[in-house]
């Protein structure tokens, strides 16, 4: 089916620029007459030249031969009442861009939706036949949103994963690994809690079975550790017990991420910056702020020259750059720092300070059976209250159990 375009309309009702340029040519006239007098002349003089009605010389136009009548805009009268064309004369008003073809198919699909009574969708075959101004739509109300729709994405965690490590590489840290089952010595003898210490019991720590121990360090190293535990050294009493090597052997899913610093400032040759962003895991009861696995930021900064003062200023830094303007501190216990301090962050939309977690210098018991004798700024940190705290999530679990992809998903991230 053929059906005239907006083009071909216009040119229904004023004539065929060719046909204005005939009507206003007596016997000739300038060029610059004709681009005054008539409407798209440029148009008009090519069709006129190309059907042999007009000749051009001098900038004159001249009749050449007057149509009696002009068969293209007789044939858009036929279109327009829907009298049959023939094909040549189809594909000259089509070539022109005088009407456009649209299929019977579509005609009849637009037609069924007007039958079905008030239209709520806007369908392209309502728009191509031109039926939508035939058709009665459902009123709406503009005030109402639609259904939400989200393009894939990140999920929320990765997202500050990312952003947190972008951080530090941008303070010019390097990241550090370490493995999830970790040996007692690493995660705790080496950080100088005792073999007795609560946080070792079974409702605080997950131990294996399966390995049923892990391989220890050099024999120096846990010499110097053991020694450390015993009977101290460098101005340190010790714990003034017996330290045993299966205690230290059994293997547990690291409690926090110091473990992987222990192991670091075991190898390294100060100074050094380092950064973990990963999982760690406690025997901890499930509920709205507290998980079995969660995501720790742990940062240590190795050298002679650095002090509490360049702790602050870190941490500071830090917080800064993921968006947090004010930031304080308060006085803190760890078992193995000392200065040790609690950095606040302030939460405008709640209007509180918020703790983020614990900060201080390594205890010489520490560092001195590692092979370190200069300070070791060191922070471990929660990820996961950064995005609660951002996006108003009021549930740990949302990030590892519930999966609540509306919640996820329209996060402003």
């Amino acid at each position: 089916m053929y059906r005239l375009t907006k083009e071909g309309k216009s040119y229904l009702d004023k004539g065929l620029p060719e046909k204005r340029l005939i009507e206003f040519l007596e016997e000739e006239a300038s060029i610059d007459e004709v681009k005054q007098n008539v409407e798209k002349s440029s148009i008009a003089i090519n069709w006129a030249l190309k059907n042999g009605w007009i000749e051009i010389e001098d900038r004159t136009v001249r009749i050449k031969k007057r149509p009696e009548e002009i068969e293209l805009q007789r044939a858009l009268e036929s279109a327009r009442d829907g009298e049959e064309l023939d094909e040549k004369t189809r594909r000259r008003l089509v070539d022109r861009n005088l009407v456009e073809e649209v299929r019977e198919d579509v005609v009849k699909q637009a037609e069924d939706q007007l039958k079905k009574g008030r239209i709520s969708n806007l369908t392209p075959e309502l728009i191509k036949t031109g039926l939508w101004k035939k058709a009665e739509f459902k009123k709406y109300d503009p005030t109402k949103t639609g259904k939400k729709k989200y393009p894939g994405r990140k999920h929320i965690l990765s997202y500050y994963i990312e952003k947190i490590r972008r951080v530090f590489f941008d303070m010019g840290f390097e990241e550090m690994k370490g493995p999830y089952i970790e040996s007692s010595f690493w995660n705790m003898d080496a950080l100088f809690i005792p073999q007795d210490h609560p946080a070792r019991d079974m409702q605080d720590t997950f131990y294996m079975k399966k390995p049923s121990q892990t391989d220890l360090p050099s024999k120096k190293l846990v010499n110097s550790v053991k020694k450390m535990h015993e009977e101290g050294g460098d101005g340190a009493e010790g714990w003034g017990y017996s330290w045993e090597k299966d205690i230290s052997r059994k293997p547990v899913l690291r409690t926090h991420t110091t473990a992987v610093s222990a192991r670091k400032l075991a190898e390294i040759e100060p100074p050094a910056k380092l950064f973990s962003v990963d999982r760690v895991f406690r025997n901890e009861t499930l509920d709205y702020s507290h998980l079995p696995e969660f995501m720790q930021v742990e940062g240590i900064v190795v050298s002679r020259d650095v002090t509490f003062q360049n702790l602050l200023g870190y941490l500071e830094k830090f917080y800064s750059k993921l968006g947090f303007e004010k930031v304080r501190f308060r006085p803190g216990y760890f078992p193995y720092t000392e200065m040790s301090v609690e950095p606040e962050v302030y939460f405008e939309e709640r209007d509180e300070w918020l703790e983020m977690g614990g900060a201080g210098i390594f205890r010489p018991e520490v560092t001195k059976p590692l092979g370190i004798d200069v300070p070791v700024l060191a922070w471990g940190l929660g990820l996961e209250r950064l995005p609660m705290i951002k996006e108003g999530i009021d549930d740990i679990r949302n990030f590892y159990y519930e999966n609540n992809l509306d919640m996820l998903k329209g996060a402003k991230i």
